[in-house]
């Protein structure tokens, strides 16, 4: 992440932050600064990654998870990111990040993020990402029960479905092409 400066401010914006329930959306907006840009004059591709790390950063706290994961010294990991472009975003331009946990797996969370202006997207994207401590891996009962929740997870929606699939499909070729160049 190399947005220090919009990092410091955000956190000093979340220290009253009410929290939020497991599937409350979080809405952070932002401005794309001269410097957010690309000689095409919209914001950089990377940036919009930058900027989610942000929106995350900005869903830990809305949980009340931050002081949780100092205290017991996790540490959120991110596993894939999926972005689409679709509308670009221009110099000085407003814009919000929102972002929302969609579900889970025995391994992973599955986090939507959405770039809009009034409204409107202009990037959407979907990440996996985990826990970890220093045993190894913290479970996502673990995670969704520290927030008060116990059911099941949501039905991943057939956009993220597939994403998921794709990557498990990825995976298992570089498996196999590891395992044959030895």
């Amino acid at each position: 992440m190399n947005l220090y400066l919009r990092l410091f401010l955000l956190l000093f914006r979340i220290m009253g932050l009410a929290r939020g329930g497991l599937f409350d959306a979080s809405r952070v907006a932002f401005r794309v600064l001269p410097n957010d840009c690309d000689l095409n004059l919209h914001m950089n591709n990377g940036r919009y990654l930058s900027f989610m790390d942000l929106g995350r950063v900005h869903l830990t706290a809305q949980l009340g998870l931050s002081r949780v994961f100092m205290k017991r010294r996790w540490m959120p990991v991110l596993a894939a990111a999926e972005i689409n472009f679709i509308r670009p975003l221009a110099p000085l331009q407003k814009f919000t990040l929102v972002t929302r946990i969609v579900t889970w797996d025995e391994k992973y969370l599955y986090i939507e993020q959405k770039f809009e202006v009034g409204g409107v997207l202009h990037a959407h994207a979907f990440v996996k990402a985990l826990v970890l401590s220093k045993q190894g891996r913290v479970s996502n009962l673990e995670l969704t029960a520290l927030l008060g929740y116990e059911g099941a997870p949501p039905p991943m929606p057939e956009e993220l479905s597939l994403w998921v699939e794709a990557g498990s499909a990825k995976k298992q070729r570089a498996d196999k092409n590891i395992n044959t160049n030895k």
